[in-house]
């Protein structure tokens, strides 16, 4: 027997004026899940985590969490707590009175806040800043801060708005791990809105992408990647060649290419997209049997390299992924080979076009050197 989710939204629609933010959006979350949603500014996520908050109210459908109505509820009697993007601290408040804040606007006794307060320092390794104010602590302390401040209150669920927009990249790694860490710990249901899909795949259990405020795929990280569900959920999640062209019996016919072997039949001559990560093109001097081409740039990504290679009678470059150093530089001459792809609709009114997504964290260079020479 399934176990009933923690928090479902059922058939939610919002509306501003002409403009439609959520199209009848639908979805589950399970208890102690960690839950991401994950789009472009303007895809409809931020009105979503708001409407469960209680600081929207949807034109339409129904939110609850362990089967209470939460649209008959004003914000402050929701069980849920909201962590916002600029942590909102409290500037003249120590680092545990911003903690204990909530407990004491609830009129608890200052034993019992102590004691809360005391044990989730010690969960955010906060208990040796406990007398600092907010400009005294780094980035990172201030996000643990209002983190503790939200779970302090023990809600059912914690809504996290951005909440590693405003950490240098370095410290934001460090706290996509830590978050991970805290919501095994502390067991609480995790619902972050980002738009950063690295920082979505690294810490949720599932991921729900939105786009133009609808649901394109719910999905853990691992399926939206290797089995994405539309063209745009292939193009946004990763880095990705788009062959766009017409499904055929075994993949994808892409027209100057020849056809393209691929997962998911689709309807025989029907628009489609076929969907090849890098890291399944093989590419080199000794590659034998495919296409040839030559690399135009090479991206150093450290652990691997992306190499983009112009290939004769296709409009972009393809894109490959070349584990550790590579002597492939710009102007070689390489074999090109492809090898698992995944067939995805394609939207009949968009002509068949060939792209790629070019990894955002990569340098690009004009030459990189074989280090392990």
């Amino acid at each position: 027997m399934t176990a009933e989710p923690l928090l479902r939204v059922d058939g939610v629609r919002a509306v501003y004026g002409d403009t439609v933010a959520l199209h009848d959006v639908s979805l589950d979350i399970a208890h102690n899940e960690f839950f991401a949603l994950l789009g472009p500014s303007g895809c409809g996520k931020t009105t979503l985590l708001r409407s469960i908050a209680g600081f929207e109210t949807p034109a339409a459908g129904r939110i609850t969490v362990d089967g209470i109505d939460l649209l008959s509820l004003p914000a402050h009697r929701r069980p849920v707590n909201m962590m916002f993007q600029s942590y909102a601290l409290f500037p003249h408040l120590s680092v545990e009175r911003n903690i204990g804040y909530g407990l004491e606007a609830e009129g608890l006794g200052r034993a019992e806040i102590r004691t809360r307060v005391g044990e989730v320092m010690e969960v955010v390794r906060l208990g040796h800043l406990a007398k600092r104010r907010p400009a005294q602590l780094s980035g990172g302390q201030r996000q643990r801060v209002a983190l503790a401040r939200a779970i302090v209150k023990r809600p059912k669920l914690l809504l996290l708005d951005e909440p590693l927009s405003a950490l240098d990249r370095q410290v934001r790694a460090s706290m996509q791990l830590e978050l991970k860490r805290l919501q095994h710990e502390v067991g609480l249901t995790f619902v972050v809105v980002t738009h950063d899909q690295e920082e979505a795949m690294s810490m949720a259990d599932r991921i729900a992408v939105l786009n133009e405020g609808r649901l394109e795929q719910l999905a853990s990280p691992q399926e939206l990647y290797a089995d994405p569900g539309s063209r745009f959920v292939a193009a946004f999640i990763g880095t990705a060649n788009l062959l766009d062209g017409e499904a055929t019996a075994d993949g994808v016919a892409v027209p100057g290419l020849g056809e393209v072997r691929a997962g998911h039949a689709l309807a025989a001559g029907s628009p489609a997209t076929a969907v090849i990560r890098p890291e399944d093109v093989v590419a080199g001097d000794d590659v034998s049997g495919g296409l040839r081409g030559t690399v135009v740039d090479t991206y150093f990504l450290g652990g691997a390299s992306t190499i983009s290679i112009d290939v004769p009678g296709l409009p972009a470059p393809v894109l490959a992924s070349v584990h550790g150093a590579t002597r492939l530089v710009r102007g070689a001459e390489v074999g090109v080979a492809f090898g698992r792809a995944t067939a995805v609709p394609r939207d009949p009114s968009e002509p068949p076009s060939f792209g790629t997504t070019v990894p955002t964290t990569a340098i690009p260079v004009d030459e990189v050197q074989d280090v392990s020479a």
